[in-house]
């Protein structure tokens, strides 16, 4: 007979702590800064989740990028969006997570880093393009948006590599 080991999948307090820490940083930097791109913005949401993919459990880091980007799809004014991005965001992330080779000591530095870093913005370009296309019933549409996206992901992949060359010690110490 076959019994549910029901304490794995229990959460500590701490995990729920730094998912919530964590799901507040996502929704702060998708919802506040706007940085200009052509056909629009960018923000820093996705350089958030790559950080955290790093840096906390597969779990927590993938519990946060959905939920924070959701809220922020919700506050935004957009809730037609939060189904879809709860779908992008969560394969961005296991793609950033499984391509990577995160037990290498020179982590940041590998090309294997920087290949995951673009597959995760081509996951999140191409989700969003095709949800587009059928949410607005119209490939025009889901098209017309690519080349932002594409845009915002390399403004992510350069604000990922800013802010996790600080905290490449810590990243270190968890190996």
């Amino acid at each position: 007979m076959h019994t549910l080991n029901v304490e794995k999948s229990r959460w500590t307090a701490r995990e729920i702590s730094l998912t919530a820490a964590m799901t507040a940083v996502v929704f702060l930097l998708t919802f506040v800064p706007k940085i200009p791109i052509p056909l629009g913005y960018a923000h820093l949401g996705d350089a958030a989740i790559f950080v955290m993919v790093c840096l906390a459990g597969r779990r927590e880091a993938l519990v946060a990028a959905c939920a924070g980007s959701m809220l922020a799809d919700f506050m935004g004014g957009f809730p037609l969006w939060i189904g879809p991005t709860l779908i992008i965001k969560w394969a961005m992330a296991e793609t950033f997570l499984h391509v990577s080779d995160m037990s290498n000591k020179d982590f940041i530095k590998s090309p294997r880093t920087l290949l995951a870093l673009v597959l995760a913005c081509l996951v999140m370009a191409a989700g969003y393009t095709a949800f587009g296309a059928v949410l607005y019933d119209s490939l025009a549409a889901g098209l017309a948006s690519a080349p932002g996206l594409l845009a915002e992901g390399a403004v992510n992949i350069l604000a990922f590599y800013g802010a996790i060359k600080p905290l490449e010690k810590l990243f270190q110490s968890r190996l």
